[in-house]
């Protein structure tokens, strides 16, 4: 090759091909006979081959790799049938390539690669056309049809050059034209080749009007597509052309461009707002008669405030859900002590949306006595989720309205509380907590319960229709949280709706954990003081657990400490020192004198005397209840201010001892010549319950048989006529006044074992369980015989116990607990 940077060959005339060719591998076109174009070339190989094809006779083999992004090509990556092309003129370029001008002599077969180091040199067979198997008629029907396709091809807007175009028609020769048309058209290139490939002229230029076809179909749908946008163009141009018009004859008649401005912003703010195509089309259809309305009419208010609250919502908007398990733990423990079963289900919700992207957001009822975090749980849900919170109370709630929403009709109407909620939130899943769900109320403007029933109803709630928006809202995603001090009030439909998870009272160790924890630290911060002011020790807030708090949550206490924080915090600012101590010695300097003095535990064994527990709000109670015989004629007494439910159970407990005469060694006479008075102290306090039974029947059999019972023992459970035990419920607070009031045994019905799986491990320290079936195993551990104390059985762990079944409601309709009872024989809710 010469040193000169462009060289112009010519090339001869009757050209006879070799049989051996140096190989060109081109990527990205398939070269044809007759064919002239410029090529680029830059791989070692290809500027080898090139360079030994102008050292010799200036011909080249072009072949068509099958791979385009593959560099360094192997006999297995390049087509075997190309073209023989003679090099016309070479120029080197200044980043090292080379460009030539090739021009397509005649089509050849790879036979054999003879050389694949430094470049490729191959052994061709030549591929003449075949004669055309069509007569000479078929042949022109074909090369008119082809050129007529060329010429649509072109009025559709595909570009081809001028020259090629007088080319084109003025072929006569079948194969010369579908090479032509071919290599002209700017097809893939599998597509090409597979024309090259074929070596019957006509049934080439077939493939090729095959081709040109699907070309036709392809231009003729995309002139269309281009239509259509235009005709939106214009369309949108006309419109605007027209509103610009309107804007200036709205300027000429006085009327102020802020309405236009507002129309355009209201529709932008639909249009961002992502609404589904229902909603979208009622929004669209209030903004037009927004549009046409005076802006001073009473209705275009209605309207305007209807659109605004359509755009404000959270139709599309939805926050992401941190699925990091171990972070989530994390943040619930941190907020809350204990509580593990309600954590529990929160993390269980959290692993089945990890695994399941779209799933029904669940409807969870927190039940408990006030005070025991039910509300600040369900923040905390929402920060582990990291959701929005939103908290509505339903308390005293009387009106339909308040949920569904008021219908555009009435003057002032607004979107229910749901909806409220929602557009509070700013997302469409948040964490939603209806507070106070038992103290929904019902008069002539509907039940709001029953409102709730389609929006806490996982298969209604996907649609659901506030009667201001008149369009559904899909609440799918929402996490409803409700929150009630009674399950009984609430509607039995409205409570099959909801997971329910009980919350109960604290125990003393685990109030001190949580004052310890979280009570102290925030009330020291909000104090303004720290730990170098103040110390409260561990007996100290013992003490006010026991002596200035009676609760089954810890807001009094709170308020305690926050009362021992603001005399200490007064101390400081009057400059009085600081570090100071408070223990039990001195905590009456800051909290006064006790509020609450515990039961005052039993000196000796006594007769007629039995002790009970109770459930009351503030976690269960001690009652030691009383009975004595005098002369009389059989009259039974009862005193203590008790509940129609107690004075039943006193009754049947009389009974069942007159029946036991014998194995008690009572005097048959004494029921007929002594009358019997039950006393429970604290009679003020009203009191009812079905588990007292067992208490009034062994105090009763201590007074007619003059045997004493245990001091260091309590009991619970109810008792019928032939001595049977029946379970009792409020289990665990029952065992922590039994150990408050420093007792060793208590009795429980045998079928309350299962129950001890609920009751924390260190309640039961110290305590021994006695499990009796009937009235008669009772009797044999209460009463002191002979100086000999039957053993009582260990408490053993069972499994779960079935939900408890509840008291049924009296004749006229009212349920015992309604009573104003604050002390329960069981764990049926009272009101103060």
């Amino acid at each position: 090759m010469t040193d000169l940077n462009e060289q112009d060959i010519q090339p001869p005339q009757n050209i006879e091909v070799p049989s051996q060719l140096p190989l060109l591998p081109v990527r990205d076109i398939v070269v044809f006979p007759y064919m002239v174009l410029p090529l680029f070339v830059g791989r070692d190989m290809s500027i080898k081959a090139i360079e030994a094809a102008l050292a010799g006779n200036r011909m080249i083999f072009l072949a068509t790799q099958k791979a385009l992004d593959v560099e360094n090509p192997t006999p297995k990556d390049i087509h075997t049938v190309g073209t023989v092309g003679i090099i016309m003129r070479m120029l080197k370029l200044p980043d090292e390539r080379i460009k030539i001008l090739v021009q397509g002599i005649a089509k050849a077969k790879i036979n054999k690669y003879i050389q694949t180091d430094p470049y490729y040199s191959v052994r061709i067979d030549k591929v003449p056309d075949t004669k055309p198997a069509a007569t000479p008629l078929e042949a022109e029907a074909v090369m008119r049809t082809v050129k007529e396709q060329i010429e649509r091809i072109v009025s559709l807007g595909k570009v081809l050059i001028p020259d090629v175009m007088v080319v084109i028609e003025n072929l006569e020769e079948p194969g010369r034209l579908a090479d032509m048309v071919a290599s002209n058209l700017g097809l893939k290139v599998d597509i090409t080749q597979a024309a090259l490939e074929i070596a019957d002229p006509i049934q080439r230029l077939r493939q090729v009007s095959d081709i040109l076809g699907k070309e036709i179909e392809v231009l003729s749908m995309q002139q269309k597509i281009q239509a259509q946008a235009k005709g939106e163009m214009d369309k949108t141009q006309r419109e605007y052309f027209l509103r610009e018009q309107l804007k200036a004859i709205q300027k000429e008649l006085g009327e102020l461009d802020e309405r236009a401005e507002e129309i355009t912003e209201f529709r932008k703010r639909i249009k961002d707002a992502k609404m589904p195509e229902k909603v979208l089309k009622e929004a669209e259809k209030q903004l037009k008669r927004l549009e046409k309305m005076h802006p001073d009419t009473a209705e275009s208010a209605t309207v305007r405030t209807y659109l605004e609250w359509m755009v404000e919502l959270p139709w599309s908007k939805r926050s992401k859900d941190n699925l990091e398990l171990k972070a989530a733990a994390k943040v619930l423990n941190e907020d809350h002590y204990d509580l593990e079963k309600v954590k529990e289900r929160i993390l269980e919700y959290l692993a089945v949306r990890k695994l399941k992207e779209k799933m029904k957001g669940p409807i969870l009822c927190f039940v408990g006595p006030p005070g025991v975090g039910k509300t600040s749980l369900g923040k905390s849900i929402a920060k582990a989720l990291g959701r929005e919170f939103v908290r509505i109370s339903l308390g005293g709630v009387r009106d339909e309205a308040e949920i569904r929403g008021h219908r555009r009709t009435y003057v002032g109407a607004l979107p229910g509380r749901m909806i409220q909620g929602m557009k509070q939130a700013g997302t469409s899943n948040p964490v939603f907590m209806l507070d106070e769900v038992d103290k929904v109320g019902m008069d002539f403007r509907g039940d709001p319960s029953a409102a709730l029933l389609e929006v806490l109803d996982p298969e209604q709630n996907t649609a659901f229709t506030d009667h201001y928006l008149g369009v559904p809202f899909d609440l799918t995603e929402v996490m409803f949280i409700t929150t009630a001090n009674l399950i009984d009030p609430i509607l039995p439909a409205l409570r099959d709706r909801m997971e329910v998870i009980e919350i109960p009272g604290y125990t003393e160790e685990e109030k001190l954990g949580i004052a310890q924890r979280y009570l102290i630290p925030r009330q020291l911060d909000e104090h303004g003081i720290t730990n170098k002011h103040v110390q409260l020790t561990e007996p100290a807030i013992r003490q006010i657990i026991s002596h200035y708090t009676r609760e089954a949550g810890v807001r009094n206490l709170e308020r305690e400490i926050a009362n021992v924080m603001r005399k200490v915090a007064k101390k400081v600012a009057e400059g009085k020192g600081q570090g100071f101590s408070i223990d039990p010695s001195n905590l009456n300097k800051y909290l006064g004198v006790s509020k609450y003095v515990p039961e005052a535990e039993l000196e000796q064994d006594e007769t007629g005397v039995a002790t009970g527990l109770a459930w009351t709000e503030a976690g269960g109670d001690v009652l030691y209840i009383e009975a004595t015989v005098m002369k009389g004629k059989g009259q039974l007494t009862l005193t203590g201010h008790l509940g129609d439910v107690m004075k039943e159970s006193a009754q049947a407990a009389l009974s069942y001892v007159r029946s036991r005469e014998k194995s008690l060694n009572i005097d048959p006479s004494m029921f007929s010549r002594q009358d019997l008075h039950i006393h429970v102290p604290a009679g003020a306090i009203p009191k009812d319950g079905p588990s007292a039974g067992i208490t009034m029947a062994t105090a009763i059999a201590s007074a007619f048989s003059g045997i004493p019972t245990r001091r260091d023992l309590a009991m619970t459970g109810e008792i019928t006529l032939r001595g049977r035990v029946l379970p009792i419920g409020g289990l665990k607070e029952k065992i922590l006044a039994a150990k408050r009031a420093k007792l060793t045994t208590v009795i429980l019905p045998r079928r309350n074992k299962k129950d001890l799986e609920e009751i924390p491990k260190h309640l039961l320290k110290g305590i021994q369980l006695a499990f009796v079936d009937t009235m008669d195993d009772v009797i044999k551990i209460a009463l002191r015989r002979r100086g000999k104390t039957p053993p009582a059985s260990k408490a053993q762990p069972a499994p779960p116990a079935p939900a408890r079944i509840r008291p049924l409601r009296s004749g006229k309709g009212r349920r015992s607990h309604e009573l104003p009872a604050t002390v329960m024989a069981d764990r049926i809710p009272a009101r103060a």
